[in-house]
């Protein structure tokens, strides 16, 4: 039998362990990619390893998120990345150039390569073919001192693509209907992999827009094969040579199988406030819109935009209505303008930001309240706008012009009663412009790194101890995402190398209080329900309560990312053993772990846990790595220690 892409990238890359399903496995990384809200913190780490120079092919430091400059926090922690970059050999992409996933697409993707990103859309560079992936900070900085990363091994999730995709209906429609069909967590443990004759009618952006969004499935990563279409692309950078075709087998295999048939899919829409909320666009027309927002992190590319400047061209937006474009790079916005659309969305009213997450992280761009925002972003969870019990939809470029242009959610293909479908083309040659890229000396160990006063010392963290007690000092429900643990923002994320600091926001938006009942408790527990953890790759959510005292979090089961970044700060990742028992355990209760650090250091999988005179079990199943990082009280107490990270 043959194999399939996904397999084959592994198999070129593993360093550690067996391609089987559920077992641990370590794999080489060729490129890594910090950005500025989760890259400072792990540049730190970095540091603390001690390596003189970083140890991948490519290493990447996006300033996207945090470019607001509202006082001289973030721009001091600009100047400090600036300075480590040019010391440890990292190529450094300056506030403006734009978003991280865009920018590397454009200038730095190599079919067949692995990522490793702190940031969890890194899948984005499915569009080139590469096998990337989303985790914390902590886990980056150490593929770039050269060590491998463990992950569970996935599975691999087929999905043949036939037919192609009607007139105004995109790439964002494809990867909506996935999560109509699968939900937020119908990706967890895999690797989704496109296939088929449908492929190839999918431009690498419009890839690049599925891939980035199977981090909403809760997958480990999506790819797509490396063909004439991504030829096409990486020659339009003038990076021609970087292509090979890659592709599975034709008799490949996959451990579990679905089929779109992409003449069948319709303009789609996530309503408030879930990702997976999807619907038809049809089926919800007429609702008011007050903000449409194209652009950030996902459907930022210059097919995205060109459309919504075709479709816009000589037209006026709703007048009650906010039309905000965020351009996912400077090369977007320099091509647009050469195409003559940047006019167009000026005269139709839109305002044009610079290349960033922008609103995508809320970092501005906040709707008011009780008002109905469309946009393009990835994710919609509660309050992540900035807003308090927002009302925000995703759905594709098309739908979103279109709704710009009628002021009310319209079905995009009514726009083909106005005007013919404008099928934009790619460029043949994109206008390069690589002045917002800043490349590391050869020898950067005489460069002096830039500290200021934001930068606090990370926290030393004690070991696990024989026996824990801890107080549940919070319960919470199914598909508790990172934006809920620890939310972004102009306020929050200027903290984000001050960890006393920006642990004060920890559940701020379910409960203010927590902060100060986790400290004043000391040794404190997290109980929570399905998929906790789900979204951004921040470690803050983790290492913040971990500051805290939060020593264990009890859940039915946890988001891969989040999982990995509670090992590496220390704090019990259990699952109920019995799902019922999470209706057992309320808030204030006491829970006693005997003899927890022994169990967990011998390798067992049940850990008792005692609530007065009851005893319930909890599950742990992690690998010995992992329970040395357990029992050690973190990752960063591993290496400090010199101990082998693996078996």
């Amino acid at each position: 039998m043959g194999k399939n892409l996904a397999t084959k990238i592994l198999e070129a890359h593993l360093v550690e362990g067996e391609l089987v399903p559920g077992k641990e496995i370590g794999i080489r990384i060729d490129h890594t990619l910090l950005q500025d809200a989760t890259g400072t913190m792990a540049m730190l780490e970095f540091i603390a390893m001690g390596v003189p120079k970083v140890q991948v092919e490519v290493a990447a430091q996006y300033v996207d998120h945090n470019l607001l400059q509202t006082d001289n926090r973030n721009a001091d922690d600009h100047t400090f990345l600036a300075s480590a970059a040019q010391k440890f050999g990292v190529i450094l992409s300056k506030p403006g150039n734009g978003v991280s996933h865009q920018v590397h697409l454009e200038r730095f993707g190599i079919p067949g390569k692995t990522m490793l990103g702190a940031d969890s859309h890194t899948p984005t560079a499915a569009g080139m073919g590469m096998l990337a992936i989303g985790a914390g900070g902590l886990d980056v900085a150490l593929a770039m001192a050269g060590h491998p990363f463990h992950l569970t091994c996935p599975k691999i999730w087929g999905i043949k693509l036939t037919g192609s995709l009607q007139p105004w209906v995109s790439g964002k429609d494809v990867i909506l209907e996935m999560l109509r069909r699968h939900t937020v967590k119908g990706g967890v443990g895999r690797i989704i992999e496109y296939y088929g004759p449908g492929v190839e009618t999918l431009s690498a952006t419009d890839r690049a827009t599925i891939g980035n969004m199977g981090a909403e499935l809760g997958a480990t990563t999506s790819i797509f094969p490396s063909d004439r279409r991504t030829k096409e692309f990486l020659e339009a950078q003038g990076r021609g040579d970087a292509w090979q075709e890659l592709a599975p087998d034709p008799d490949a295999t996959y451990d579990e199988h679905d089929e779109i048939d992409l003449s069948q899919v319709e303009p789609l829409i996530a309503c408030p406030s879930a990702p997976d909320n999807v619907v038809r666009v049809a089926d919800i027309e007429g609702v008011k819109v007050d903000q449409v927002i194209v652009g950030s992190s996902v459907n930022s590319s210059f097919r995205d935009l060109m459309t919504v400047c075709r479709i816009l061209d000589g037209r006026r937006i709703a007048p009650h209505l906010y039309f905000h474009i965020n351009p996912g790079s400077r090369q977007v916005l320099e091509n647009v303008t050469n195409a003559g659309g940047f006019m167009s969305l000026l005269l139709a009213g839109a305002q044009v930001h610079q290349p960033g997450c922008l609103g995508c992280i809320g970092m501005g761009q906040a709707p008011g309240t009780n008002q109905v925002s469309l946009r393009t972003f990835p994710r919609n969870f509660p309050g992540r706008s900035g807003t308090k019990e927002d009302k925000v939809y995703l759905c594709s470029p098309e739908t979103a012009a279109a709704a710009g242009l009628f002021g009310v959610i319209t079905d995009p293909r009514k726009l083909g009663e106005l005007l013919p479908w404008p099928a934009v083309q790619n460029p043949d040659r994109y206008v390069v412009d690589d002045s917002g890229i800043i490349f590391p000396p050869e020898d950067g160990s005489k460069v002096e790194i830039v500290t200021g006063p934001n930068i606090v010392p990370f926290p030393e963290f004690d070991e696990l101890p024989d026996d824990l007690e801890v107080e549940v000092i919070l319960k919470v429900g199914d598909n508790i995402s990172t934006d809920d643990i620890m939310p972004a923002g102009n306020k929050v994320l200027p903290f984000r190398s001050n960890i006393p600091a920006i642990s004060r926001f920890v559940f701020e938006r379910i409960d203010p209080e927590f902060p100060d009942r986790a400290q004043q408790k000391g040794s404190g527990a997290v109980v929570g329900g399905e998929n906790y953890g789900q979204g951004s790759s921040r470690e803050h959510a983790a290492l913040a309560p971990r500051f805290l005292g939060i020593r264990a979090k009890i859940a039915k089961g946890f988001a891969r990312i989040h999982r990995s970044n509670l090992i590496n700060f220390g704090i019990l990742p259990l699952t109920f053993k019995d799902p019922a028992d999470y209706d057992r355990l309320n808030q204030g209760d006491r829970l006693r772990l005997e003899g927890v650090r022994g169990l967990i250091a011998g390798g067992a999988t049940e850990i008792p846990v005692k609530v007065g005179d009851r005893v319930f079990l909890t599950e742990l199943k992690a690998s010995e790595r992992e329970r040395q990082e357990l029992v050690s009280g973190g990752l960063l107490n591993v290496v400090k220690k010199g101990e082998r990270r693996g078996k």
